[in-house]
C-alpha cells in the first residue's frame, strides 16, 4: 500500500479483479496515517469500489463508503405528512362549510402554514444532518414548530391583529 498525503488516497494492490485500485480517503484516519509502503491491509468491496480498509482490529472508511444519514429523509417525509395534514384540514373544513370558512383560509392561515413548514423541514434537516444529531429530532422538532405557528396565527387570526 501507498499512500498519498496530499490526496489522501491509498493505492492498493491485489488479485484480480482488483490488482491496482487507487482509494480516496477523507482523513487520515487510523489505518491509513500508521502504514507504510508494503503493508498488507484487507480491503472490503462493495459494487466495485473499495469502501473499508482493515488491518488487524483497526477499520476505515473510505471516502466511496455508504453513509447513512436518514435526516433529510426524514424531513421530506415529515413535510409529506405536515402537507397532507393541512391539505385535510383545508379540505374538511370546506367540505362541512363551503360558503363559511371561519378562519381555515388559504390567505393568510394556510399560505404561511405551507411557508413555515417547508422552511422548517429544510432548516431542520440540514441542521441535523451537518451537526450528527438523531433523525428523530426532525419530526419532533418540525411538528412543534408548525403546531406553534398554526397556534399563533389562529390566536391572532381570532383577535383581529393579523389582516385577511
Amino acid at each position: 500500500m501507498k499512500t498519498h498525503k496530499k490526496n489522501m488516497r491509498a493505492t492498493l494492490l491485489g488479485p484480480e479483479p482488483f490488482p491496482r485500485t487507487v482509494v480516496p480517503f477523507g482523513d487520515s484516519g487510523p489505518v491509513l496515517s500508521g502504514l507504510q509502503r508494503g503493508d498488507r491491509v484487507t480491503g472490503t468491496v462493495w459494487r466495485g469500489v473499495v469502501v473499508v480498509v482493515a488491518e488487524g482490529d483497526l477499520r476505515q472508511n473510505s471516502a466511496d463508503a455508504p453513509r447513512d444519514e436518514p435526516q433529510m429523509t426524514a424531513a421530506v417525509g415529515t413535510f409529506a405528512g405536515l402537507l397532507a395534514a393541512l391539505a385535510l384540514m383545508f379540505g374538511a373544513r370546506r367540505l362541512t362549510r363551503p360558503r363559511d370558512p371561519g378562519l381555515f383560509t388559504w390567505r393568510p392561515y394556510g399560505k404561511w402554514l405551507l411557508i413555515v413548514t417547508g422552511a422548517t423541514c429544510a432548516v431542520v434537516g440540514l441542521c441535523t444532518v451537518w451537526t450528527g444529531l438523531p433523525w428523530l429530532l426532525v419530526p419532533t422538532v418540525c411538528g412543534a414548530v408548525v403546531a406553534g405557528t398554526a397556534w399563533f396565527l389562529h390566536r391572532d387570526l381570532r383577535l383581529g391583529r393579523v389582516g385577511r
